[in-house]
């Protein structure tokens, strides 16, 4: 089971932390994904990190602002966000990936978290 938290309402500019809480699998065999879900929109992939942390990989949007870290003693990944802009406004959802991809996409994931919400002001 996996279940994300951190969400809110932050102005523009403005930074969160994204974390998503693991439990009831081997955490530390799977590869953890980000993906966010904005209004009217498919969901998306945002970032991704090995099962050791050693390779992350991030969609171009968020290259630079994002970034993606583990603990696999406490069954965790995190998403720091920074310099947050409107557009990154959407439902943002922890995923588990049994392979490593560069790329990965909705259909290659073993489990899904519940989103939760980021909301950007202008």
């Amino acid at each position: 089971q996996l279940q994300a938290s951190g969400g809110g309402l932050v102005q523009a500019g403005g930074s969160l932390r994204l974390s998503c809480a693991a439990s009831g699998h081997t955490f530390s065999s799977y590869v953890m994904v980000w993906f966010r879900q904005a209004p009217g929109k498919e969901r998306e992939f945002v970032a991704t990190i090995s099962w050791n942390g050693r390779s992350t990989n991030y969609a171009d949007s968020v290259k630079g602002r994002f970034t993606i870290s583990r603990d696999n003693a406490k069954n965790t990944v995190d998403l720091q966000i920074n310099s947050l802009k409107p557009e990154d406004t959407a439902v943002y959802y922890c995923a588990a990936d049994r392979l490593y991809r560069t790329l990965p996409d909705l259909a290659s994931m073993a489990y899904w978290g519940k989103g939760t919400q980021v909301t950007v002001s202008s």
